[in-house]
């Protein structure tokens, strides 16, 4: 099992002590006797901060080009240096992996780190590069920014996403973006996984349960079938599904450009079926609250009768 990381621990210990709430609160922090000092330390102490913008750096980067503040490279450098990643930079210069801290060092760092990113932001056709100078937005890079996406994502709908893609393939590619990467695989929870994949109607073949691209898809069709599943996959569904209708609406404007009506239609659709919790080939009765299965096979029963 892993830690669960500092931040997550604090926000627990937090919500034992809400103001206008509690008045008189107590926490009981239980961990290995390896792990106390470790707490002590954290609790006790200010928390360094340091900046992971570099990390991503590349969607800044283009919401800052469609929105016409970054213009070209030198715009992009003059940014930097106005973030916290500037700051600390000078501060710590070991942790962003600097050789000194001299303006030298700094100027080489930056220009690197702008050339790379951008050069990335070219790459996927989110932006354009003028006279290895100047940069503009194009369609890809102003729906990113547009539906808050990841530049890896909008490329992979672009690369991805063809004039015949019916529901099942708009799944898989969603399935697959670079937002979902992170989700968690649990202790065992692969088996639970690939047990839950012999109740959903698209099979998946040769892929890993442990991965979690392939637990995002699953949690997908789940949600779909209305299955019930256990809090933790729920609570990953949850996660899942808040990014979910966006992503669909960044593939029906890349299909729209395209000019591809039939697969932009199925993925409106899917937007609705994922809204209301049902497969298309549902019965309509289950858009309705507390209409369940079994009661909607006894209406239709009754009708049939």
């Amino acid at each position: 099992y892993d830690d669960y990381p500092i931040v997550d621990v604090l926000q627990m210990i937090g919500r034992a002590n809400r103001p206008l709430k509690e008045n008189d609160a107590k926490v009981v922090l239980m961990c290995l006797s390896s792990k106390k000092d470790f707490f002590k330390k954290f609790l006790y102490e200010p928390l360094p901060v340091e900046s992971h913008l570099d990390h991503c750096l590349h969607d800044h980067f283009n919401a800052e080009i469609v929105t016409k503040t970054i213009e070209n490279k030198q715009d992009a450098v003059d940014y930097l240096t106005w973030t916290l990643l500037y700051r600390r930079m000078t501060q710590n210069p070991n942790y962003y992996n600097l050789q000194g801290v001299s303006h030298r060092h700094l100027s080489d760092h930056l220009s690197e780190l702008v050339e790379n990113t951008l050069s990335d932001l070219e790459q996927s056709k989110c932006i354009a590069i003028v006279n290895e100078m100047d940069t503009s937005p194009l369609n890809l890079g102003m729906i990113a920014a547009y539906y808050y996406i990841n530049y890896r994502t909008i490329e992979l709908f672009s690369k991805s996403l063809t004039a015949k893609a019916k529901i099942k393939t708009l799944l898989d590619i969603i399935g697959n973006v670079a937002e979902y990467e992170h989700i968690p695989i649990r202790h065992h929870e692969d088996s639970i996984l690939k047990q839950l994949s012999t109740r959903l109607p698209n099979k998946l073949s040769n892929v890993k349960f442990n991965d979690p691209h392939v637990k995002a898809n699953l949690l997908l069709q789940a949600h779909l079938s209305r299955i019930q599943l256990s809090a933790e996959l729920q609570k990953d569904t949850d996660e899942i599904l808040i990014k979910a209708i966006r992503l669909i609406q960044a593939c029906v404007d890349v299909l729209s450009s395209n000019g591809w009506l039939s697969p932009a239609l199925a993925a409106m659709e899917l937007a609705q079926m994922i809204t209301q919790a049902m497969w298309n080939k549902d019965s309509f009765l289950k858009q309705l609250p507390h209409f369940t299965s079994e009661i909607i096979q006894r209406c239709t029963d009754k009708v049939s009768s």
